[in-house]
Protein backbone atom coordinates (compact mmCIF):
# COMPACT_ATOMS: atom_id res chain seq x y z
CA UNK A 1 0.00 0.00 0.00
CA UNK A 2 1.27 3.14 -0.67
CA UNK A 3 2.10 5.21 2.66
CA UNK A 4 1.59 8.69 0.92
CA UNK A 5 -1.93 7.93 0.48
CA UNK A 6 -4.16 8.61 3.36
CA UNK A 7 -6.46 5.90 4.39
CA UNK A 8 -8.30 5.57 7.61
CA UNK A 9 -6.94 4.80 10.48
CA UNK A 10 -9.84 5.07 13.01
CA UNK A 11 -13.13 5.23 10.36
CA UNK A 12 -14.66 8.51 10.30
CA UNK A 13 -12.07 9.83 12.84
CA UNK A 14 -8.74 10.37 11.41
CA UNK A 15 -5.98 8.56 8.83
CA UNK A 16 -3.06 7.15 8.73
CA UNK A 17 0.16 9.60 8.74
CA UNK A 18 1.47 10.50 5.38
CA UNK A 19 3.44 12.92 3.72
CA UNK A 20 1.84 16.11 2.53
CA UNK A 21 4.04 16.84 -0.26
CA UNK A 22 4.40 13.34 -1.37
CA UNK A 23 0.17 13.04 -1.44
CA UNK A 24 0.88 16.64 -3.35
CA UNK A 25 2.94 14.81 -6.17
CA UNK A 26 0.44 11.56 -6.32
CA UNK A 27 -2.14 14.13 -7.35
CA UNK A 28 -0.60 15.88 -9.90
CA UNK A 29 1.36 12.28 -11.29
CA UNK A 30 -2.29 10.59 -11.15
CA UNK A 31 -4.45 13.76 -12.34
CA UNK A 32 -4.80 15.09 -15.76
CA UNK A 33 -3.81 18.32 -16.13
CA UNK A 34 -7.06 19.38 -17.25
CA UNK A 35 -8.81 18.30 -13.57
CA UNK A 36 -7.10 20.71 -12.13
CA UNK A 37 -6.50 23.44 -14.12
CA UNK A 38 -7.51 27.32 -14.52
CA UNK A 39 -8.64 27.61 -18.10
CA UNK A 40 -11.98 26.87 -18.57
CA UNK A 41 -13.22 24.64 -21.27
CA UNK A 42 -14.97 25.91 -24.32
CA UNK A 43 -18.81 26.07 -24.06
CA UNK A 44 -19.55 24.37 -27.53
CA UNK A 45 -16.82 21.65 -26.43
CA UNK A 46 -18.12 21.25 -22.74
CA UNK A 47 -21.92 20.95 -24.48
CA UNK A 48 -20.46 18.03 -27.01
CA UNK A 49 -18.48 16.39 -24.17
CA UNK A 50 -21.53 16.72 -21.81
CA UNK A 51 -24.24 15.04 -24.27
CA UNK A 52 -21.74 12.43 -25.27
CA UNK A 53 -21.64 11.11 -22.23
CA UNK A 54 -24.62 11.08 -20.84
CA UNK A 55 -25.69 9.35 -24.12
CA UNK A 56 -28.52 12.45 -25.18
CA UNK A 57 -28.73 13.44 -28.98
CA UNK A 58 -27.71 17.00 -29.65
CA UNK A 59 -31.27 18.48 -30.50
CA UNK A 60 -32.45 17.20 -27.36
CA UNK A 61 -29.47 18.28 -25.04
CA UNK A 62 -30.57 21.70 -27.07
CA UNK A 63 -33.83 21.14 -26.09
CA UNK A 64 -33.32 20.45 -22.21
CA UNK A 65 -30.77 23.71 -22.44
CA UNK A 66 -33.47 26.01 -23.10
CA UNK A 67 -36.11 24.71 -21.17
CA UNK A 68 -34.17 24.42 -17.66
CA UNK A 69 -31.81 27.82 -18.81
CA UNK A 70 -31.73 30.50 -16.00
CA UNK A 71 -33.81 32.97 -18.32
CA UNK A 72 -36.85 30.49 -18.52
CA UNK A 73 -37.19 31.19 -14.10
CA UNK A 74 -37.44 35.19 -15.30
CA UNK A 75 -41.27 36.24 -13.83
CA UNK A 76 -40.56 39.85 -15.18
CA UNK A 77 -38.66 41.45 -18.22
CA UNK A 78 -35.40 42.03 -18.30
CA UNK A 79 -35.59 45.62 -18.62
CA UNK A 80 -37.25 45.20 -15.22
CA UNK A 81 -34.93 45.42 -12.16
CA UNK A 82 -37.46 43.17 -9.23
CA UNK A 83 -37.16 43.79 -5.53
CA UNK A 84 -36.06 40.63 -4.44
CA UNK A 85 -36.31 41.03 -0.43
CA UNK A 86 -40.59 42.23 -1.31
CA UNK A 87 -42.73 39.42 -1.25
CA UNK A 88 -45.96 39.73 -2.73
CA UNK A 89 -48.80 40.37 -0.85
CA UNK A 90 -51.14 38.16 -2.49
CA UNK A 91 -48.89 35.19 -2.74
CA UNK A 92 -49.75 31.66 -2.41
CA UNK A 93 -46.93 30.09 -2.51
CA UNK A 94 -46.24 28.41 1.01
CA UNK A 95 -42.24 29.27 1.37
CA UNK A 96 -43.26 32.88 0.58
CA UNK A 97 -45.80 32.97 2.80
CA UNK A 98 -43.54 31.37 5.30
CA UNK A 99 -41.02 33.70 4.59
CA UNK A 100 -43.24 36.82 5.51
CA UNK A 101 -44.29 35.88 8.30
CA UNK A 102 -40.54 35.37 9.45
CA UNK A 103 -39.53 38.90 8.23
CA UNK A 104 -42.63 40.59 10.00
CA UNK A 105 -41.68 38.80 13.39
CA UNK A 106 -37.58 40.20 12.54
CA UNK A 107 -39.08 43.45 12.26
CA UNK A 108 -41.13 43.37 15.06
CA UNK A 109 -38.22 43.05 17.45
CA UNK A 110 -36.27 45.39 18.90
CA UNK A 111 -32.31 44.29 18.63
CA UNK A 112 -29.60 46.47 19.28
CA UNK A 113 -26.84 45.83 16.62
CA UNK A 114 -24.39 48.19 16.94
CA UNK A 115 -21.48 46.23 16.79
CA UNK A 116 -18.91 45.64 19.93
CA UNK A 117 -15.72 46.31 18.00
CA UNK A 118 -17.20 50.17 17.78
CA UNK A 119 -18.69 50.46 21.44
CA UNK A 120 -15.16 49.33 22.24
CA UNK A 121 -13.33 51.76 19.90
CA UNK A 122 -16.00 54.60 21.61
CA UNK A 123 -15.33 52.92 25.19
CA UNK A 124 -11.54 53.33 24.79
CA UNK A 125 -10.87 57.18 22.73
CA UNK A 126 -13.95 58.40 22.25
CA UNK A 127 -15.52 62.08 23.58
CA UNK A 128 -16.92 59.93 26.70
CA UNK A 129 -13.73 58.75 27.86
CA UNK A 130 -12.28 60.76 30.84
CA UNK A 131 -8.76 61.22 29.61
CA UNK A 132 -6.93 59.85 26.59
CA UNK A 133 -5.12 57.11 28.26
CA UNK A 134 -3.61 54.20 28.16
CA UNK A 135 -2.40 55.08 24.25
CA UNK A 136 -0.12 51.93 23.71
CA UNK A 137 -2.79 49.84 24.63
CA UNK A 138 -4.91 51.09 22.95
CA UNK A 139 -3.84 51.54 19.92
CA UNK A 140 -3.03 47.90 19.80
CA UNK A 141 -6.49 46.35 21.00
CA UNK A 142 -8.01 48.97 18.49
CA UNK A 143 -5.33 47.29 15.77
CA UNK A 144 -6.49 43.57 16.44
CA UNK A 145 -10.56 44.60 16.57
CA UNK A 146 -10.11 46.04 13.22
CA UNK A 147 -7.83 42.77 12.05
CA UNK A 148 -10.62 40.66 13.58
CA UNK A 149 -13.65 42.54 12.36
CA UNK A 150 -12.05 42.38 8.72
CA UNK A 151 -12.23 38.51 9.19
CA UNK A 152 -15.41 38.38 10.62
CA UNK A 153 -16.93 40.29 7.02
CA UNK A 154 -14.60 37.97 5.25
CA UNK A 155 -16.39 35.20 7.05
CA UNK A 156 -19.52 36.06 6.35
CA UNK A 157 -19.27 37.37 3.10
CA UNK A 158 -16.74 34.62 1.55
CA UNK A 159 -19.31 33.80 -1.45
CA UNK A 160 -19.15 37.20 -3.32
CA UNK A 161 -15.42 38.36 -1.67
CA UNK A 162 -13.55 34.98 -1.80
CA UNK A 163 -15.04 32.90 -4.47
CA UNK A 164 -13.36 32.71 -7.53
CA UNK A 165 -10.97 36.06 -6.49
CA UNK A 166 -8.48 35.93 -9.20
CA UNK A 167 -5.50 38.41 -8.19
CA UNK A 168 -5.12 41.83 -9.75
CA UNK A 169 -1.22 40.81 -10.19
CA UNK A 170 -0.56 37.31 -12.18
CA UNK A 171 2.34 37.06 -9.81
CA UNK A 172 -0.06 36.55 -7.36
CA UNK A 173 -1.71 33.80 -8.37
CA UNK A 174 -2.46 30.52 -6.86
CA UNK A 175 -0.18 28.15 -8.91
CA UNK A 176 -1.63 25.36 -10.59
CA UNK A 177 -1.61 22.09 -8.31
CA UNK A 178 -1.06 24.21 -5.33
CA UNK A 179 -2.68 22.23 -1.96
CA UNK A 180 -5.38 24.20 0.33
CA UNK A 181 -5.07 23.01 4.03
CA UNK A 182 -8.28 23.93 5.72
CA UNK A 183 -7.77 24.13 9.53
CA UNK A 184 -9.61 24.50 12.52
CA UNK A 185 -7.89 26.19 15.41
CA UNK A 186 -9.75 25.82 18.96
CA UNK A 187 -9.37 28.33 22.29
CA UNK A 188 -7.84 26.66 25.75
CA UNK A 189 -11.04 25.09 27.27
CA UNK A 190 -11.54 22.73 30.03
CA UNK A 191 -14.31 21.04 30.97
CA UNK A 192 -15.44 18.70 33.86
CA UNK A 193 -17.78 16.47 31.38
CA UNK A 194 -18.24 16.05 27.58
CA UNK A 195 -19.39 19.13 26.16
CA UNK A 196 -19.17 19.83 22.26
CA UNK A 197 -16.69 22.57 21.34
CA UNK A 198 -16.85 24.63 18.54
CA UNK A 199 -13.44 25.97 16.67
CA UNK A 200 -12.67 29.64 17.41
CA UNK A 201 -11.40 29.88 13.52
CA UNK A 202 -11.21 27.87 10.55
CA UNK A 203 -8.57 28.58 8.51
CA UNK A 204 -7.17 27.77 4.73
CA UNK A 205 -4.01 27.86 3.86
CA UNK A 206 -1.47 26.98 0.86
CA UNK A 207 0.55 24.16 1.17
CA UNK A 208 3.73 26.70 0.34
CA UNK A 209 2.49 28.72 3.54
CA UNK A 210 5.16 28.69 6.58
CA UNK A 211 4.09 27.07 9.61
CA UNK A 212 4.89 31.19 11.05
CA UNK A 213 2.01 32.00 8.55
CA UNK A 214 -0.87 29.72 10.28
CA UNK A 215 0.91 31.31 13.71
CA UNK A 216 0.33 34.77 12.75
CA UNK A 217 -3.23 34.50 12.04
CA UNK A 218 -4.19 33.13 14.81
CA UNK A 219 -6.20 35.42 17.25
CA UNK A 220 -5.69 34.90 21.00
CA UNK A 221 -6.58 36.93 24.13
CA UNK A 222 -3.81 35.94 26.24
CA UNK A 223 -1.48 37.77 23.68
CA UNK A 224 -3.11 41.06 24.60
CA UNK A 225 -2.66 41.05 28.12
CA UNK A 226 -1.35 43.73 30.32
CA UNK A 227 1.08 42.83 33.42
CA UNK A 228 0.84 43.95 36.54
CA UNK A 229 -1.26 45.69 39.11
CA UNK A 230 -2.64 49.63 38.25
CA UNK A 231 -5.14 50.18 41.07
CA UNK A 232 -2.69 53.29 42.01
CA UNK A 233 -1.89 54.34 38.12
CA UNK A 234 -4.64 54.37 35.83
CA UNK A 235 -3.41 56.25 33.85
CA UNK A 236 -0.43 54.40 33.19
CA UNK A 237 0.46 53.54 29.50
CA UNK A 238 1.83 49.96 29.35
CA UNK A 239 5.22 49.74 27.66
CA UNK A 240 3.97 46.53 25.77
CA UNK A 241 1.45 43.60 25.93
CA UNK A 242 2.02 39.75 26.49
CA UNK A 243 3.00 39.00 22.99
CA UNK A 244 4.85 41.83 22.01
CA UNK A 245 7.46 40.10 25.23
CA UNK A 246 6.51 36.69 24.58
CA UNK A 247 7.65 35.70 20.92
CA UNK A 248 8.16 31.90 22.06
CA UNK A 249 5.49 29.98 20.28
CA UNK A 250 5.68 26.11 18.98
CA UNK A 251 3.39 23.77 16.89
CA UNK A 252 3.62 20.06 17.79
CA UNK A 253 2.77 17.69 14.91
CA UNK A 254 3.50 13.91 15.08
CA UNK A 255 6.32 13.97 17.51
CA UNK A 256 8.14 17.02 16.26
CA UNK A 257 8.28 20.31 18.30
CA UNK A 258 8.11 23.06 15.48
CA UNK A 259 9.48 26.45 17.72
CA UNK A 260 9.22 29.44 16.62
CA UNK A 261 12.58 31.39 16.41
CA UNK A 262 12.52 34.12 14.28
CA UNK A 263 13.21 36.97 17.33
CA UNK A 264 16.45 37.01 19.24
CA UNK A 265 13.73 36.92 22.08
CA UNK A 266 12.53 33.81 21.45
CA UNK A 267 13.18 30.90 23.48
CA UNK A 268 12.97 26.98 23.01
CA UNK A 269 10.12 26.60 25.05
CA UNK A 270 9.14 23.29 24.21
CA UNK A 271 12.91 21.41 25.62
CA UNK A 272 11.00 21.55 29.02
CA UNK A 273 8.20 18.86 28.00
CA UNK A 274 11.26 16.85 25.56
CA UNK A 275 13.28 16.49 29.09
CA UNK A 276 10.55 15.25 31.00
CA UNK A 277 9.50 12.81 28.45
CA UNK A 278 12.89 11.49 28.61
CA UNK A 279 12.13 10.32 31.82
CA UNK A 280 9.48 8.74 31.16
CA UNK A 281 8.41 6.25 28.52
CA UNK A 282 7.27 8.15 25.95
CA UNK A 283 8.82 7.89 22.26
CA UNK A 284 11.79 10.06 21.28
CA UNK A 285 10.80 14.12 20.01
CA UNK A 286 12.27 15.82 17.75
CA UNK A 287 12.63 19.56 16.73
CA UNK A 288 12.31 22.33 13.95
CA UNK A 289 12.05 25.75 13.44
CA UNK A 290 8.61 26.76 12.41
CA UNK A 291 9.99 29.62 10.08
CA UNK A 292 11.83 27.12 7.71
CA UNK A 293 9.00 24.37 7.81
CA UNK A 294 6.21 24.34 4.71
CA UNK A 295 3.14 22.41 5.54
CA UNK A 296 3.96 20.71 2.46
CA UNK A 297 6.96 19.68 4.69
CA UNK A 298 4.89 18.08 7.45
CA UNK A 299 3.87 14.30 7.91
CA UNK A 300 0.40 14.46 9.42
CA UNK A 301 -3.14 12.52 9.98
CA UNK A 302 -6.30 14.25 8.85
CA UNK A 303 -8.86 14.49 11.62
CA UNK A 304 -6.19 14.02 14.62
CA UNK A 305 -5.55 17.03 16.75
CA UNK A 306 -2.53 18.51 17.49
CA UNK A 307 -1.05 21.40 19.37
CA UNK A 308 -0.32 25.22 19.48
CA UNK A 309 1.45 26.74 22.56
CA UNK A 310 2.09 30.18 23.33
CA UNK A 311 2.97 32.55 25.98
CA UNK A 312 4.46 29.44 28.00
CA UNK A 313 1.20 27.46 29.01
CA UNK A 314 -1.63 29.10 26.51
CA UNK A 315 -2.64 25.96 24.65
CA UNK A 316 -5.01 25.68 21.37
CA UNK A 317 -6.12 21.91 19.37
CA UNK A 318 -4.80 22.45 15.85
CA UNK A 319 -6.89 20.22 13.34
CA UNK A 320 -6.14 19.58 9.67
CA UNK A 321 -10.18 18.66 8.24
CA UNK A 322 -9.10 18.60 4.80
CA UNK A 323 -6.33 18.52 2.01
CA UNK A 324 -7.48 19.16 -1.32
CA UNK A 325 -5.97 20.61 -4.59
CA UNK A 326 -6.59 24.13 -5.78
CA UNK A 327 -9.37 24.87 -8.37
CA UNK A 328 -10.92 27.61 -10.24
CA UNK A 329 -13.44 28.06 -7.98
CA UNK A 330 -11.20 28.87 -5.10
CA UNK A 331 -10.21 31.86 -4.12
CA UNK A 332 -6.79 32.24 -6.36
CA UNK A 333 -5.28 35.41 -4.37
CA UNK A 334 -2.30 34.64 -2.37
CA UNK A 335 -2.90 37.26 -1.03
CA UNK A 336 -6.31 37.05 0.99
CA UNK A 337 -4.53 33.53 2.57
CA UNK A 338 -4.65 32.26 5.13
CA UNK A 339 -8.07 32.96 4.40
CA UNK A 340 -10.51 32.77 7.49
CA UNK A 341 -14.21 30.67 6.20
CA UNK A 342 -15.50 31.01 9.97
CA UNK A 343 -15.19 32.56 13.41
CA UNK A 344 -16.91 31.31 16.39
CA UNK A 345 -18.56 34.00 18.26
CA UNK A 346 -18.50 34.55 21.78
CA UNK A 347 -20.34 36.68 23.99
CA UNK A 348 -19.07 39.99 25.46
CA UNK A 349 -18.21 40.31 29.31
CA UNK A 350 -20.20 43.90 29.96
CA UNK A 351 -19.46 45.80 32.96
CA UNK A 352 -21.08 44.85 36.17
CA UNK A 353 -22.54 48.32 36.42
CA UNK A 354 -23.93 49.74 33.62
CA UNK A 355 -24.50 46.65 31.50
CA UNK A 356 -23.38 48.74 28.86
CA UNK A 357 -19.99 49.06 27.83
CA UNK A 358 -17.80 46.10 27.43
CA UNK A 359 -15.47 45.14 30.75
CA UNK A 360 -11.95 46.83 30.41
CA UNK A 361 -11.05 46.49 33.74
CA UNK A 362 -10.90 43.44 36.81
CA UNK A 363 -10.70 44.23 40.69
CA UNK A 364 -9.97 41.60 43.46
CA UNK A 365 -10.16 42.35 47.19
CA UNK A 366 -12.56 45.28 46.13
CA UNK A 367 -14.91 46.27 48.92
CA UNK A 368 -16.58 48.47 46.13
CA UNK A 369 -17.40 45.95 43.66
CA UNK A 370 -20.19 43.29 44.01
CA UNK A 371 -18.12 40.23 43.74
CA UNK A 372 -14.94 39.15 43.72
CA UNK A 373 -13.24 39.41 41.18
CA UNK A 374 -15.54 42.20 38.85
CA UNK A 375 -15.40 43.72 36.03
CA UNK A 376 -15.92 47.20 34.87
CA UNK A 377 -15.83 49.41 32.09
CA UNK A 378 -13.58 52.21 32.12
CA UNK A 379 -15.82 55.21 33.18
CA UNK A 380 -17.87 53.03 35.94
CA UNK A 381 -14.59 52.00 37.39
CA UNK A 382 -13.23 55.64 37.18
CA UNK A 383 -16.58 57.38 38.89
CA UNK A 384 -16.63 54.50 41.84
CA UNK A 385 -12.88 54.16 42.96
CA UNK A 386 -11.76 57.44 42.55
CA UNK A 387 -12.34 60.97 43.68
CA UNK A 388 -12.52 64.31 41.29
CA UNK A 389 -8.36 64.65 41.79
CA UNK A 390 -8.10 60.86 40.80
CA UNK A 391 -7.50 59.66 44.41
CA UNK A 392 -8.41 56.38 45.65
CA UNK A 393 -11.72 55.98 47.61
CA UNK A 394 -10.88 52.83 49.12
CA UNK A 395 -8.11 49.59 48.37
CA UNK A 396 -8.65 47.35 45.95
CA UNK A 397 -6.35 45.63 43.33
CA UNK A 398 -6.41 46.44 39.35
CA UNK A 399 -5.34 45.03 36.32
CA UNK A 400 -6.43 45.63 32.92
CA UNK A 401 -9.01 43.14 31.34
CA UNK A 402 -9.24 42.18 27.51
CA UNK A 403 -12.55 40.44 26.86
CA UNK A 404 -12.38 37.12 24.90
CA UNK A 405 -15.38 38.76 22.27
CA UNK A 406 -12.66 41.42 20.33
CA UNK A 407 -11.71 38.00 18.29
CA UNK A 408 -15.31 37.34 17.38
Amino acid sequence: MNENIPVDEFKDINTKRFHIGSFQNEWLTRLDTANYSYQQKDQAAFDEEFAKEFGIAPETFDELKSICSVESLRSHTEDESPDTAAVPPDTTLQTLIQRKKKEDYKNSLNIDRTNRSHIYEEQLVGPSSPSHTLHVYTDTVLRELSFSYVCVCVCVLQESIALCKKPDDFADLVPEGEIILSIRVYQTAAFDRFNPVRPHATLQMLGSHYLTDLRDAVGCVSDLHVFGELSNTPNMAPDFVSKDHHKSAYFYFEHVFYNDMRFPECQDISATTIEWAKTRDFPSFSQAKMEDTKFSDLQVKVGYPYLYCHQGDCEHLVIITDIRCAHMEDCLDRKMYPLQTHKNLVHTNKCAVCNIYIARWLTTSDQLALSDPCLFCDKCFRMLHYDKKGRKLADFNAYVYVDPAVFS
